[in-house]
């Protein structure tokens, strides 16, 4: 027969937080385990040590009031007893007197009134006796299983562990796993400087720490998991290195020569914040916006764990060289714990060419691709598809080239007094693309030229708008204009994502939606009709 079962508050694992105790028992575990762990590993010995301390605690609790009945014990009158195995009933010792039986040898006899008035005997001082091996407290409160606490919280169980650790100067972290700070090995600037040699060797990297310690002759005798984590440490706290490895890799590479798309953000992908209300955008508008892939949708999109994605690329891009991380490609891309830049591989899936690649998550881009779209000729609209490469790390980047064709497309110029325009021309189009996004950029030199002098007389976002829509409006015999095409416009001048361009013509008076995100603005609207 067992106690009564334990049980804890129906939210204790939900609203958990690291107590002392808590820390302590990390600290100590990390000791005797002598090897960084991560939170994920950290966290299922936590949970049975807190567990344990429950148990403890609620066992502790139920007894506090009553002396549990045992027959090997000795009693006193006016003492409380609990009794395991009548359902733990609590009783009052109102007698006791010697017992009498020849065949287990001196012993007393004590007699119990309970809490309904009954009176029961019982024997005590009896050294062999099946009672006195207690039976195990029975668990049936599933917040005392850990297995099941682990599938139900471990994420939120990891969550918290993580804002508790940061908060500890005693620990450590580096790419994901925790140490005692006062485990480290000693790593000198003289390792550093010999670290920083090695990789400027190797045109800044990156390499493992375990790379670097070979140039460093380690310590004798020491945990050599203990040595590359002290290394990798000591590389973290110097500003001359860079931690570029995804999620589960420490790599280092030397920031000072890192490309300069991975040390800044380019010029065509800077963004002026334009203020915006999401309330005004309507369900056509949020659907189009979902589409985009512009990064700057930022948290308004859920993200999609997708094994391929084919996007159109946008003129920043295009411009820059470089590939958006949106909702839908941020699980295509490599990731990291903490690291702001990960070096990774794109994969030319025509070609199989490996191109060296870096993810800037900070601002949601991805640089070093800028190779691939001359080399395929691609433009600003034209598709590409990007998927999981066969390794991990690797990104398959897929160019949907064609049959080289000419046809009528929009094509950006620069004006006689400096402004930019646009016109329909025939071009030389030799990849697939996005009817609405396609733009033929002739001289680019020109543009950035054109673009950078509109950034100095910084003219306000209206304008550019009126300007882009007046431009495109003149390509069309309707006199209206998509709002997709408009989007594809205005970010050659100015880099702009959807939901605020797309907010301003809900609400702005001089714009009228004409049906399927189509406008027109007052004023040219007659002269269509």
């Amino acid at each position: 027969m067992a106690n009564d079962p334990l049980t804890l508050p129906p939210d204790y694992w939900r609203d958990f937080s690291l107590s002392k105790a808590d820390l302590e028992f990390i600290s100590n575990y990390l000791f005797e385990k002598e090897t960084p762990l991560t939170e994920k590993e950290i966290i299922p010995a936590l949970v049975e040590e807190r567990i344990r301390r429950e148990r403890l605690a609620l066992t502790a609790k139920q007894q506090a009031d009553s002396k549990t009945y045992l027959p090997i014990g000795k009693f006193k009158v006016g003492e409380k007893l609990s009794f395991p195995a009548l359902g733990r009933q609590k009783g009052k010792v109102t007698h006791v007197r010697p017992g009498v039986n020849p065949n287990v040898g001196a012993f007393e006899v004590i007699s119990v009134e309970f809490a309904d008035g009954v009176k029961k005997e019982f024997a005590a001082g009896l050294a062999e006796h099946k009672l006195n091996n207690p039976p195990e407290v029975a668990v049936e409160d599933e917040q005392l299983v850990p297995e099941i606490v682990l599938a139900r919280y471990g994420a939120d169980l990891e969550a918290a562990l993580r804002r508790s650790l940061e908060k500890d100067a005693t620990l450590v972290r580096i790419a994901g796993r925790w140490f005692p700070r006062a485990l480290l090995v000693n790593v000198n600037v003289g390792h550093l400087n010999l670290a920083e040699a090695v990789l400027d060797e190797e045109k800044g990297g990156p390499l493992p720490a375990s790379a670097l310690i070979e140039q460093v002759a380690p310590p004798a005798g020491v945990n050599p998991k203990l040595v590359e984590f002290s290394m990798n440490y000591a590389l973290q706290e110097d500003e001359r290195f860079d931690e570029v490895g995804p999620a589960g890799e420490v790599l280092w590479y030397l920031r000072r020569l890192e490309p300069l798309d991975v040390q800044q953000i380019p010029p065509p992908l800077r963004y002026t914040e334009v203020p915006c209300d999401r309330a005004a955008l309507t369900k056509e508008m949020l659907a189009l916006e979902a589409s985009l892939d512009d990064e700057l949708s930022g948290d308004n999109l859920p993200v999609q764990n997708v094994p391929e994605v084919t996007i159109a690329l946008t003129y920043p891009h295009w411009r820059a060289g470089t590939l958006p991380v949106s909702a839908r490609t941020r699980s295509l891309f490599p990731t990291a714990y903490e690291s702001p830049r990960v070096r990774f591989t794109v994969v030319d899936a025509h070609s199989k060419e490996e191109i060296p690649a870096w993810v800037v998550r900070s601002h949601g881009y991805v640089a070093g691709v800028g190779g691939l779209y001359q080399k395929y000729g691609l433009l600003p609209g034209s598709l590409v598809t990007l998927r999981r490469g066969s390794k991990p790390g690797q990104v398959v980047v897929e160019a949907r080239t064609r049959r080289p064709v000419r046809d009528w497309v929009r094509t950006v110029l620069v004006g006689s007094d400096g402004g930019i325009v646009f016109a329909t021309l025939k071009q030389n189009l030799t990849s697939e693309f996005n009817e609405r996004m396609i733009i033929v950029v002739p001289d680019v030199g020109s543009v950035d030229a054109a673009c950078e002098q509109i950034a100095k007389q910084r003219p306000p976002f209206e304008k550019l708008v009126a300007d882009m829509m007046q431009e495109l409006t003149k390509l069309n015999v309707q006199g209206h204009v998509h709002a997709l095409e408009l989007y594809s416009a205005l970010n050659v001048i100015r880099r702009c994502p959807p939901a605020p361009l797309l907010a301003f013509l809900a609400q702005t008076p001089g714009y009228k939606h004409v049906g399927d995100l189509h406008f027109r603005m007052t004023g040219v609207e007659d002269s269509h009709e």
